[in-house]
């Protein structure tokens, strides 16, 4: 089974309250060959809601706030859903603070980015799950063509 960012199949979830719909991908939800999860969402932080980005072992909000314990528990509740469902491989949303793959932003809020790991990420990683971002899209489809 493969998992996907929510906001990547089309549903308004993204901190400014919109999607970032990659057609390819809604389509393997569709066809009922992915799930949808939100490590965001699920570490209850509302929709639509103040941008976070890490900063050291934290999230911090914008406004200065920690969002650190909502993006561990929405991790860890992102990753008992994969789990769950025997999920092999990830499609998640480029840049994010939990999401990201390989880069993030840096903490400044200037649009930089930095070469890291989101915390959503980082937890598949260590549970040897394959993850892709929606860049990454067609190599992941023409690998698996392949298998």
């Amino acid at each position: 089974m493969i998992a996907v960012s929510s906001c990547l199949a089309g549903i308004n979830c993204t901190y400014a309250g919109k999607n970032n719909l990659q057609e390819k991908i809604k389509e393997l939800v569709d066809q009922g060959e992915a799930i949808v999860v939100c490590p965001e969402v699920l570490g209850g932080l509302p929709i639509p809601r103040t941008p976070c980005e890490i900063i050291g072992n934290q999230v911090i909000d914008q406004n200065g706030i920690d969002r650190t314990y909502e993006y561990q528990l929405g991790a860890k509740k992102a990753l008992d859903i994969c789990l769950k469902h025997h999920v092999t491989t990830v499609i998640l949303k480029s840049k994010s603070p939990s999401c990201g793959k390989d880069q993030i932003y840096d903490g400044t809020f200037c649009h930089k980015l930095v070469n890291g790991q989101g915390i959503f990420v980082k937890l598949l990683q260590e549970k040897g799950i394959m993850v892709y971002n929606e860049n990454d899209i067609d190599t992941f489809l023409k690998e698996r063509e392949k298998r």
